[in-house]
């Protein structure tokens, strides 16, 4: 695995020491809560956390990882807390589940994500792996602020009956239950992954807990757009 990938200012690795892992943690909670501290949970003993690193050595952005053997297995972590992955038990190939990605607030270069996508490429080609999911979260706990942006969501870029999951969490709003309306814009991360091809699930899931919501998202590898892969794979080269 041809990991840590260097590009310009940029090196993405994965955490290999306690401090690394606390370092991790501490962007995550300043992303996800504004505030100082370490975001922790049960399935972080399980994922390895690949971080992007600056020249002075300051972590600028973190996705965690779950490499996982199959598409039974995905339904035993973090995402399947909010949704029933029993649509992907017929995948027999590895997957990856992918988790709290951030850039730091104050961080504005392009080139944090290009590194930590080019990074992602080559672990995807180095195991195989054939899809790719996780939540997307969207700041905020009112669905309605989003409903422009779900409406557009559910008009191109649903995934297929049988891999669409279900709701495990009361908390759960269906797109077609909310007027096409609200200000709030559709995250860039999210962006990234319709650019890749992805698709999402049919709901928004509320976490109250960590102040947002969640979008289930997946990217099947073999469905990345030609133009697309070859950009990520010069990225990654």
């Amino acid at each position: 695995m041809t990991i840590p990938f260097q590009k310009g200012r940029y090196v993405a690795r994965f955490a290999t020491s306690a401090a690394d892992v606390t370092a991790c943690h501490s962007l995550r909670h300043a992303a996800f809560f504004r505030r100082p501290g370490r975001d922790v949970d049960s399935f972080d003993a399980d994922c390895r956390h690949l971080m992007v690193v600056g020249q002075t050595g300051r972590v600028v952005a973190v996705l965690r990882l779950w490499l996982l053997p199959d598409g039974t297995a995905a339904n035993t972590g973090y995402t399947a807390q909010y949704y029933d992955l029993a649509g992907f038990a017929k995948i027999t190939e590895p997957v990856i589940e992918l988790g709290r990605l951030c850039v730091a607030a104050d961080v504005r270069d392009g080139d944090v994500l290009r590194v930590l996508w080019g990074a992602l490429t080559r672990l995807v080609d180095a195991e195989n792996i054939t899809l790719l999911f996780g939540c997307t979260s969207f700041a905020g706990t009112d669905p309605h602020d989003y409903g422009r942006v779900f409406a557009q969501l559910a008009a191109f870029h649903l995934g297929p009956p049988d891999r669409c999951p279900k709701p495990r969490t009361p908390e759960a709003v269906a797109f077609a239950q909310l007027p096409a309306q609200g200000t709030r814009p559709l995250p860039s991360v999210l962006r990234s992954y319709l650019a890749m091809g992805a698709w999402v699930g049919d709901h928004v899931v509320v976490d109250r807990q960590m102040n947002t919501q969640h979008v289930f998202t997946c990217v099947d590898i073999a469905a990345v757009p030609p133009a697309r892969a070859r950009i990520l794979r010069a990225i990654a080269s």
